[in-house]
């Protein structure tokens, strides 16, 4: 029997187990109970829908502002780049869990009622030094990226009401973000991933279709790129949109059979297509360089019933992306504080708070939309899924022994470990010098100039001066 099958066997068993074990709690033997259809998901279909819905959400409003910075070309090519680079280090991701599982399976270890995450795959395959690097990038990504849906909340819940600033509407939507303390597990996004992507699908279609029908502004120019900083500060925003898989782990065990994960993602970066580059490319011809200093692309289309949809749309979008990145926070605290196996949701719901409060607070102190964005893909994204996940297939693969042990089989497309390694290898160099150096340099520039103009605890960042100010 081959290695790869053993894997598919132990896994199925173990969740086989998990299943009737929670069918048990669940005291419902109706498979098709309402409950179960809207609650409870671990299908393939479940798992893609996850992966799309996460993939993209507040960012969608920022790619035009990216283009503007380095012009639509480079914006296309960079889209369809770094989303084939993303795909493929979430299939390494998904390899290297399948590969964790497995050993652990063969150690009879039992997963009921612990989520496995990325930094215990990292610690099981190659040590507790590896366990510390990972925790340390995974939960600082999350918890920044918790931060911009908090920050991209109040930045366009203000395109439909301005009386209150950003500010004030950033500590009302921190408060109505933190009830995703009761959402146990991933399994439990099911209706919620569904409804997140059809509400990023009619924004992106209502941008497009919006910015085509508005038509091009008077005296429009399209100059980008002019600065190198801005070239990479728009790359990196890029390179954030396709990063979105520190959740990939997560996303697999919640998977009734984790082993058919490995496309999946590529599967919705190609849907995730046919929302960014038309929105993008459509609002950045009708706009242009205006956009440059516009990073929200609600603030230049016209108020309408269609735009006031999209933004409402968009909140709850990114009140559900908020839950997806907060999630794996949510089980690192459990286990720190030791209540990843109680099960009562209250009880876990309440120990989980704690994690809300500094999103909060970072929300209030950097309210700066669109280049935090870059700010994050260039320090964390970079390294937590690019770099980390390449380095360490490499080096759970590097014996002999490993090699033939595998528990996955080489994919079809690229059948030679020679080839894994040398795309893994440019990969590290082309993210570490790119991503990370010049996208580094070139976002924490752009970031400090907006700490410069508006300062921390801006009250309403990038918002027009009210007709009180202009008198004054």
């Amino acid at each position: 029997m081959s290695s790869e099958k053993q894997a598919e066997e132990a896994i199925v068993s173990s969740l086989n187990e998990t299943m009737e074990h929670e069918e048990e709690d669940q005291g419902d033997n109706s498979i098709f109970s309402v409950k179960s259809l809207l609650w409870h998901g671990g299908s393939v279909y479940d798992a893609w829908f996850s992966c799309a819905s996460n993939q993209v959400a507040q960012v969608l409003l920022t790619l035009p502002y990216s283009f503007s910075q380095m012009g639509m070309l480079s914006g296309i090519i960079l889209q369809v780049f770094y989303g084939v680079l993303g795909s493929w280090t979430a299939y390494l991701i998904s390899v290297l869990y399948i590969e964790y599982r497995t050993r652990k399976e063969k150690e009879n270890v039992s997963f009921k009622n612990h989520v496995i995450q990325w930094f215990e795959v990292l610690d099981g395959l190659l040590g507790p030094y590896w366990k510390a690097i990972g925790l340390a990038f995974n939960c600082t990504f999350l918890l920044f990226g918790s931060v911009i849906q908090l920050i991209a909340c109040a930045s366009n819940i203000y395109y439909i009401n301005d009386k209150l600033d950003k500010r004030t509407w950033t500590y009302i939507f921190g408060a109505c973000c933190a009830t995703t303390v009761f959402i146990p597990s991933f399994h439990n996004y099911r209706i919620w991933s569904f409804l997140g992507l059809g509400m990023t699908t009619y924004t992106a279609w209502y941008l497009t279709i919006a910015a085509l029908v508005h038509g091009q502004v008077e005296g429009v120019t399209h100059q980008g790129p002019t600065k190198l900083v801005l070239y990479f500060t728009g790359a990196t925003n890029i390179l954030y949109t396709f990063g979105g898989h520190a959740v990939t782990v997560e996303i697999m065990h919640a998977m009734w059979k984790p082993q058919k994960f490995k496309y999946i993602y590529l599967l919705a970066t190609l849907y995730v297509f046919t929302l960014t580059i038309p929105s993008a490319s459509a609002v950045y011809w009708a706009f242009g360089d205006q956009l440059l200093n516009h990073s929200n692309a609600f603030s230049l289309l016209p108020h309408s019933a269609w735009r006031d949809a999209a933004v409402i749309l968009m909140l709850i979008h990114q009140f559900i992306t908020f839950g997806f990145a907060c999630t794996p926070l949510y089980f690192v605290w459990e286990k720190v504080v030791g209540m990843h196996d109680t099960k009562s949701i209250c009880l876990r719901a309440v120990s989980r708070l704690p994690v809300v409060i500094p999103i909060w607070f970072l929300a209030i102190i950097f309210p700066f939309f669109g280049p935090i964005n870059s700010a994050v893909g260039s320090l964390l994204v970079s390294f937590t899924v690019y770099i980390i996940p390449a380095l360490a297939h490499t080096l759970t693969y590097k014996s002999a022994s490993a090699r033939k042990n595998a528990a996955e089989k080489l994919p079809c497309f690229l059948p030679s470990w020679t080839a894994i390694y040398a795309v893994n290898t440019a990969i590290m160099i082309w993210v570490f010098v790119v991503g990370f150096g010049l996208g580094g340099w070139a976002s924490m520039t752009n970031f400090i100039k907006q700490v410069d103009t508006f300062g921390l605890f801006a009250k309403c960042y990038q918002c027009p001066p009210s007709p009180s100010s202009k008198h004054h």
